[in-house]
């Protein structure tokens, strides 16, 4: 009664003062006849043409990306969500449990506060959330290989509330792409774009289904290119990195541009607390366009490889090898038999260039190589002892155990002029086989490493071969020696067998 009562009271003042208003107006234009009472009302729109939006872009974009549900045999994992390192939400667990964690136990109820049901007590399936992207009329679908990994079932939910079964077309857990197939009629797929056009601060938008809450679009920039991350089993990598919000869920979702045109599939995300911190990595659309038609056409992905083993040039090897700039990838071993060896590539090679396109670092030329395909020709150039060569390889077929990632070496920096701070002895074959060295292996087995020394420093490790100093074979502590005294005031580059890999370093001088 005093809310009805306020509010009527409230009208009659309102009335009371509008038509006192107005005949106070009357009264001042000195008018016979009374003017209507006026009440002023809300403007409902803004500046014509200031509407500044990405709706066009989502409109056309979200239809084609779709929500990958799956369940499959269980992986009992310690965290909430199963696969951390990327961006799907597996959680192998009731789903209320994902709720209490978030609203405490008045959702879904029962039991006291904080009480779970034992993981011995529960079905043991996975279940896993993710995202994927329609790419065609007939129903294709990309996703992350880690979304439908292990799964018996998949189902996609598409935007229109429908909900289809899919089949499995192909994987490829080098590139963490996978391939699906629905059957269905009027769907809508998205315009691949040219993800080799993206520029680093280009504004993108993440479309996908984070933690099961509903398809949702994020903004951001592209904050670099070319990314390589150091989580799974070293597949192909060349991330676009951006800022815009990925969450689990996100995964196998699109990366679009303002055209709404598909630039990459959302894959990990980098976070210290399991959430997004404005780090996330996408798959280009040219890599995923690729490994698509493989899968869509032979139901596997085939690489070529050159056959050698690299490491990025850092500005210690490119002083030690008179380099300009510390750009390319170094030559730490050549397969024998391989198309490198067949085509004259030697060790301590610089790679600089391959088909064209510059070598920046070993990720650059993985990823080039591979695309080339199996049996093609490419054009390598390298510098060799200060001097450009030219060669023309043959590629070969990589094997699917030769894919993983070839690790770049992280050498440090920074006693007598000559001292390494090691202990060392000649390599026999008894010592070979205890560090796993090459049958055909010669140097200086390390025995002890200073934690103090200038090796320990340039990461040198007790187990490692001493095959080279300066490009100059060493078999004696004489050699060794001898090699250090010729360059005690620059720095020196080190050649070390590290369980049958070879590598290389750069030890400073004393006073580096």
């Amino acid at each position: 009664m005093k809310k009805t009562l306020l509010a009527v009271l409230a009208a009659g003042a309102l009335t009371t003062g509008a038509a006192w208003h107005g005949l106070a107006a009357a009264d001042t234009q000195k008018s016979d006849t009374p003017k209507a009472a006026t009440i002023s009302t809300p403007i409902t729109h803004g500046v014509a043409g200031g509407r500044d939006s990405y709706a066009d872009v989502v409109g056309l974009a979200a239809p084609a990306v779709v929500t990958i549900r799956t369940e499959g045999k269980a992986k009992i994992m310690p965290t909430m969500f199963q696969g951390g390192d990327g961006a799907d939400g597996q959680d192998g667990q009731d789903p209320s449990d994902f709720l209490r964690r978030f609203f405490g136990d008045q959702f879904g109820g029962g039991g006291q506060r904080g009480q779970r049901t034992p993981r011995t007590q529960r079905v043991p399936r996975q279940r896993a959330l993710g995202s994927g992207v329609i790419v065609t009329t007939d129903g294709y679908i990309l996703t992350n290989n880690h979304v439908v990994e292990n799964a018996d079932e998949i189902k996609v939910d598409l935007t229109d509330d429908r909900t289809l079964t899919a089949k499995l077309v192909g994987t490829d857990k080098a590139s963490d792409l996978a391939l699906l197939k629905v059957t269905a009629g009027d769907l809508h797929p998205i315009a691949i774009g040219n993800s080799e056009g993206v520029r680093v601060g280009d504004v993108v938008l993440a479309v996908g289904n984070p933690l099961g809450v509903g398809q949702t679009v994020t903004m951001g920039i592209i904050s670099a290119k070319g990314r390589s991350t150091t989580v799974g089993d070293g597949g192909y990598e060349d991330f676009l990195q951006t800022d815009a919000p990925i969450n689990h869920g996100n995964s196998g979702g699109a990366l679009v541009n303002t055209r709404g045109e598909l630039v990459g599939i959302n894959s990990q995300i980098l976070s210290s607390n399991d959430g997004n911190i404005g780090i996330g990595f996408a798959i280009p659309s040219n890599m995923a366009k690729n490994v698509m038609e493989q899968l869509r056409t032979k139901g596997s992905v085939t690489r070529a490889q050159l056959g050698v083993k690299v490491q990025s040039v850092t500005p210690e090897l490119a002083e030690s090898l008179g380099l300009k700039q510390a750009t390319g990838a170094i030559v730490s071993d050549v397969t024998e038999g391989s198309a490198a060896e067949k085509a004259g590539v030697k060790r301590g090679d610089v790679i600089q260039s391959f088909n064209g396109v510059p070598v920046h670092d070993t990720n650059t030329l993985r990823n080039r190589v591979a695309e080339a395909g199996p049996g093609s020709s490419a054009e390598v150039v390298l510098v060799r002892d200060g001097s450009e060569k030219r060669l023309t390889v043959k590629l070969d077929q990589a094997e699917p155990a030769k894919s993983a990632r070839l690790r770049d070496t992280d050498p440090g920096a920074s006693d007598d002029k000559t001292a390494l701070g090691v202990a060392v002895a000649p390599l026999t074959p008894e010592l070979a086989a205890r560090a796993r060295a090459p049958k055909n292996a010669h140097g200086l087995l390390v025995e002890d490493v200073n934690p103090d020394g200038r090796a320990a420093a340039a990461g040198i490790q007790a187990g490692d071969v001493i095959q080279e100093v300066n490009r100059q074979a060493v078999t004696s502590v004489d050699d060794l020696k001898a090699a250090l005294k010729k360059s005690s005031d620059k720095t020196t580059l080190v050649l070390i067998s590290r369980q049958g890999a070879s590598l290389f370093l750069t030890v400073k001088p004393v006073n580096g």
